[in-house]
């Protein structure tokens, strides 16, 4: 059976690339140019996720994704927006967002946020914490959201982008193993460039300082190797 995706977007030649381009992908897509028009179609389409434009004309995407996520809590919702603000960023993630993607944006990279989407939505990685909703694993005493891009810890909630929630899935799916890290650069980005490989420290470093707080899990650097993720029982 085909993924049903709920696209919403005002701009007819925008939508019918996008929605085309999904459809030769092997997705069945619903597509809507009206905000008053998103909860219905909803309702009748039932989809596996939601791609909605903000700018819409008499109800934006912020105030849709809300709607649908009231009906149903753990639907993969990815925001399209010609905004760039981080406040922004933040209202869409708010809004029960799981992904935003600014306008203009790589269709290839569309599709791989929303194949990342549904995987994470379908089936999860890991050992669940006792007590756990879908979509979340334990990282030593952190508990990860998959679907939200949560990192919870005694109470603490600390949102992740969307590369940064991929690179912890990543390590994740591989406690105490060791992961290449050009694999990490190709499932990610895409390539290995130097660029990217410097875009790379980067987010390690800010996950480290993520999970500072539980000493039982480490990120260790295997110079010209990869990383080694340690998670003690």
């Amino acid at each position: 059976m085909k993924p049903k995706i709920l696209y919403i977007e005002d701009e007819p030649y925008l939508g019918k690339i996008v929605k085309e381009s999904l459809e030769s992908r092997g997705f069945e897509v619903r597509m809507e140019t009206d905000g008053l028009a998103a909860l219905p179609a909803y309702r009748e389409f039932r989809p596996q996720l939601c791609l909605l434009d903000v700018m819409l004309p008499k109800k934006d995407g912020f105030a849709i994704g809300q709607d649908i996520r009231a009906l149903e809590p753990n639907i993969p919702i990815i925001y399209l927006t010609a905004k760039s603000q981080t406040e922004d960023v933040l209202k869409g993630f708010r809004s029960g967002g799981n992904d935003y993607i600014r306008k203009p944006f790589s269709l290839e990279e569309l599709i791989a946020r929303i194949h990342n989407l549904l995987q994470l939505a379908q089936g999860q990685p890991g050992p669940p914490r006792a007590g756990a909703s879908a979509g979340e694993i334990a990282i030593g005493r952190y508990t990860f959201n998959l679907i939200r891009y949560e990192l919870r810890l005694d109470g603490n909630v600390q949102k992740l982008s969307h590369r940064e929630a991929e690179l912890l899935r990543i390590l994740a799916e591989h406690p105490n193993q060791t992961v290449q890290r050009r694999d990490i650069l190709q499932r990610i980005w895409g390539d290995d460039s130097f660029f990217n490989s410097r875009n790379l420290d980067v987010y390690i470093k800010k996950l480290r300082g993520y999970l500072r707080e539980d000493h039982t899990v480490e990120i260790i650097t295997l110079k010209g190797v990869g990383y080694h993720f340690s998670v003690c029982p």
